[in-house]
């Protein structure tokens, strides 16, 4: 066998340092300033959030533990008197009433555009493509309306003189809904703000709904009706645990949503006829403005976030431990 001599066998060429330039620097290893330069981009968004959200509640926690009145609002100087107005305010029986209207009040409105939403997003899955995009544009149209223009207009509708709901009632032949007073009938006034609260969520739930609809697999549906089920049984094997996660979701921000309505209720009502439309949100502004008790008002808005996450925290332990028992 043929024997190279190493001293003849070509040598790879050495490579030489890249010539260095003079006056730049070698890139330096992460850490130190570079590593702080991308909070320092989100630190004024922080710093934002923390002065629109969190401030705002902090100071509301301090003056409920106040005695903040009209002279302290002025002066700036409250007294700490611990638990008492949280004491004032659980045996105040309007307050328990109060509570029980608004738990009344986000009951029917959660189930309400839960089903109503549900079968909007079921029908526009079933419509053709003009069908689809009308009835999609007439959902983000009426999303998109401001709420104190919305609930001018149902103010409107509802006119005891010049509303267009009267007016069609008594040219059906309902005479005694002439000039009939919504607004001063508590039932009534209570029956219009849900209406007008689930009109206004609708949307947002369907469509929702809807797109979480695209995602379920045809194969699905076609195994389902190859194996004889019919509509209402592959919407409670196939659609609803599909999902699940989603409708979970939109009941969350619904419960969120019905349970703080202070807008349409203040614009509308202000809480009348008498309590007839008072929730939590409402009590807490009519105390804080109408009688000056700033921190029984502060109490009632604690309370009522207090509820709001029992309620959000008993739903979502329900679904996951409903979940845990399908699996």
């Amino acid at each position: 066998m043929p024997v190279v001599d190493q001293r003849t066998a070509p040598r790879a060429p050495r490579r030489r340092p890249a010539p260095r330039l003079a006056g730049r620097k070698a890139p330096s290893r992460p850490g130190g300033a570079r590593s702080l330069w991308p909070y320092t981009l989100i630190a004024p968004a922080v710093g934002g959030m923390l002065y629109l959200l969190a401030y705002p509640l902090v100071r509301a926690v301090l003056i409920s533990f106040q005695d903040f009145r009209l002279r302290q609002l002025i002066t700036g100087e409250a007294e700490f008197v611990g638990l008492r107005n949280y004491r004032t305010l659980l045996t105040d029986p309007r307050f328990w009433e109060v509570v029980r209207r608004t738990f009344l009040f986000m009951a029917i409105n959660v189930v309400l555009i839960m089903v109503i939403a549900t079968l909007v997003a079921l029908m526009v899955e079933r419509l053709g493509r003009i069908g689809r995009t009308v009835v999609l544009c007439s959902l983000v149209l009426a999303w998109a309306m401001p709420v104190v223009a919305a609930t001018t207009v149902f103010q409107w509708l509802f006119h005891s003189e010049f509303g267009i709901v009267n007016r069609s009632l008594t040219s059906l032949g309902f005479e005694s809904f002439d000039r009939y007073p919504w607004f001063a009938d508590g039932t009534a006034a209570f029956a219009i703000l849900v209406t007008l609260i689930v009109w206004q969520s609708v949307p947002f739930a369907a469509i929702t709904l809807y797109s979480a609809l695209t995602t379920v697999p045809l194969e699905l549906y076609e195994s389902a009706r190859l194996d004889g089920a019919g509509a209402a049984r592959i919407f409670r094997s196939v659609t609803f645990p599909m999902l699940r996660p989603i409708f979970l979701l939109v009941v969350s921000l619904e419960v969120i949503w019905t349970f703080k309505a202070f807008v349409q209720i203040w614009v509308m009502t202000r809480g009348g006829p008498g309590d007839a439309t008072t929730i939590l949100p409402v009590y807490a502004v009519q105390t804080a403005l109408s009688s000056q008790r700033y921190d029984l008002g502060s109490a009632a808005s604690m309370v009522t976030v207090v509820l709001m996450s029992g309620v959000l925290v008993l739903y979502f332990r329900q679904m996951l431990r409903q979940e845990d028992e399908t699996r």
